[in-house]
């Protein structure tokens, strides 16, 4: 889709010959994409959900280029202890920690251009070593569905305190 930006992603792979970007997924601009892609570009296509979750946790680093209200798919990188790599606009500010936060599970570039994310892949390239699986997933799971269950419920019961009393 084009908001996904996957073809400033590529471009900015075409400045980075010595580093592989493997795009999953298939969408309406995915003719275009493909043919301006280098060699070092993989194109996988759609893929089931467990063979998604193997190539994010085999991978060095996601890249997300889009600005989204939330966008589960950089939550779901870091789920499998895989740093991030995102544009920092929208939702991806509030579920990745930033360089140079302590903790750090994924560094932010200030725009959508093929230079700014070639810029950003180079600075996780040398900052690699600030990058922790396990800070990855520890922060994933803010956002997991068992908080999520238990947050909720306790949300309600303060809401409903009070609402039915005994002998009404």
């Amino acid at each position: 889709m084009p908001y996904k930006r996957v073809e400033a992603i590529v471009a900015a792979f075409r400045e980075l010959p010595d580093r592989r970007l493997v795009v999953i997924g298939d969408g309406p601009q995915a003719r275009q994409v493909r043919a301006a892609a280098g060699a070092n570009v993989e194109f996988i296509g759609e893929l089931p959900r467990q063979a998604l979750r193997d190539a994010l946790r085999g991978a060095r680093a996601f890249v997300f280029a889009a600005e989204e209200d939330f966008g589960i798919l950089p939550v779901e990188a870091q789920a499998c202890g895989t740093p991030v790599i995102a544009y920092g606009r929208g939702g991806a500010l509030e579920t990745v920690v930033g360089l140079p936060r302590d903790e750090a599970t994924g560094l932010f570039f200030a725009d959508q251009s093929p230079a700014a994310i070639a810029a950003a892949v180079r600075t996780f390239d040398s900052a690699a070593d600030r990058f922790d699986a396990e800070a990855c997933v520890h922060n994933a799971a803010r956002f997991g569905a068992a908080r999520f269950a238990t947050e909720f419920a306790a949300h309600v019961a303060r809401a409903t305190a009070g609402w039915a009393s005994p002998g009404r």
